[in-house]
């Protein structure tokens, strides 16, 4: 099998035309970020932001130019929108090309970007690729700050789902630091039937899918913000994630770009806030909840994580960073109160392990925990679903 190089995916990318502009990818400077491991291809094809999805033909091409070559087992091109295509600054490479996060081609209201006219969630066209159309409900598990447990508690919030009968996926949306495939237990690269869409690995019978799978774990991902967006798109949209009744979105943290784009893209159902409770947290996490007011998606509730401490020696009871901070912030901004998570050793080595707590002791009391949440979550579901059906028409004959 010959080997992989730049010089030949670049050679394959130069017998693609651009037919806006009559020349090769390569020599248009619209090739950034190529990145190769084990036949695994990635790059963004940099187009001019006017033309949004209208390139979405020229990205296919691409990737499919580079997937006919031998020894390539998978391809990931993302589109990304540029200031003005045309040789980018560096050229091919890591930071070659892409606007500036707050440059004017930014995402979102007031930028010119992909999603710069982008619907509120929920209101958008429908999710396309062959797997999110086929997902009955998507769960946002978001925090304004790192470091509240907002990945542990998505990750065993979708085992307690699949525990509670429903069929589950898990999206590592956190793209500069994907933790699922450690967390879960899970290794290898993803598999593609057609080079166009992604099989999901499998994690104690949930579906999963991370950036973390397709680069190596300690390579840094130094993308500017257009390419994380389109990136994020194609996790959701380009994988094979169906049939599915709840995917559960574990959020980068803060309220930026990325989260702007899943939440006017994904039509996301419900966003879950995790934080400890301490004041400072709860501040981070109420810009959390308000980002998603603001974009229309309704707020499931609030989790306090790290509630309080338990010795398991003495059983004394200790809260380390305050106690019930969340479950006030949520009853002042009238949202439920979900239910409390204990700072416990056995929840960081397990989740550290590859085994989250629900799965390595279904029968303990912290697997009970997440479980009332997600039967929760799963009853507001249902009764947002029911609200959302129109009302029976009368016909008087």
């Amino acid at each position: 099998m010959a080997k992989i190089t730049e010089e030949r995916v670049l050679e394959a990318l130069r017998r693609v035309r651009d037919p806006e502009r009559g020349k090769d990818l390569v020599s248009l400077g619209m090739i950034g970020g190529l990145a190769i491991k084990d036949g695994n291809v990635g790059f963004s094809v940099e187009v001019d932001a006017a033309r949004g999805a209208g390139a979405e033909p020229l990205r296919k091409a691409a990737e499919q130019a580079v997937f006919a070559l031998d020894g390539v087992t998978s391809v990931t091109a993302v589109l990304t929108a540029h200031r003005k295509a045309g040789p980018a600054p560096g050229g091919v490479g890591p930071n070659g090309g892409g606007p500036d996060r707050d440059g004017p081609d930014r995402d979102g209201p007031g930028g010119s970007g992909p999603g710069a006219n982008a619907p509120a969630a929920g209101q958008g066209p429908a999710p396309r690729g062959p797997g999110a159309d086929r997902i009955g409900s998507i769960v946002a598990i978001a925090s304004g700050k790192g470091g509240v447990g907002k990945s542990t508690t998505a990750a065993n919030l979708a085992l307690a789902l699949m525990a509670e009968g429903a069929r589950t996926g898990l999206l590592d949306a956190d793209i500069y630091g994907p933790s699922m495939p450690r967390m879960m237990g899970v290794r290898g690269k993803p598999t593609t039937a057609d080079g166009k869409v992604l099989d999901p690995m499998m994690g104690h019978g949930v579906k999963l899918m991370s950036m973390g799978f397709l680069v190596d774990e300690e390579t840094p991902m130094i993308w500017r913000g257009p390419m994380v967006m389109s990136a994020l798109q194609q996790l959701l949209h380009d994988v094979a994630w169906g049939p599915l009744d709840v995917l559960v979105v574990d959020m980068p943290p803060g309220t930026g770009d990325a989260q702007l784009t899943l939440a006017q893209t994904a039509r996301l159902s419900g966003a879950i806030i995790v934080s400890t409770p301490q004041d400072i947290a709860l501040l981070d996490a109420r810009k959390g909840l308000n980002m998603f007011r603001k974009v229309d998606v309704p707020v499931l509730g609030i989790v306090e994580n790290m509630s309080y401490f338990q010795c398991p020696h003495c059983g004394e009871r200790s809260e380390v960073f305050s106690h019930g901070g969340a479950r006030r912030e949520a009853e002042r901004l009238g949202v439920p109160f979900l239910g409390e998570i204990p700072l416990d050793i056995a929840i960081r080595e397990t989740s550290d392990g590859g085994r989250p707590i629900v799965a390595a002791e279904p029968d303990g009391a912290h697997a009970a925990a997440y479980r009332e949440i997600a039967a929760q979550v799963l009853d507001r579901l249902d009764a947002g679903a029911a609200a959302a059906k129109p009302a029976p028409k009368i016909v008087i004959r």
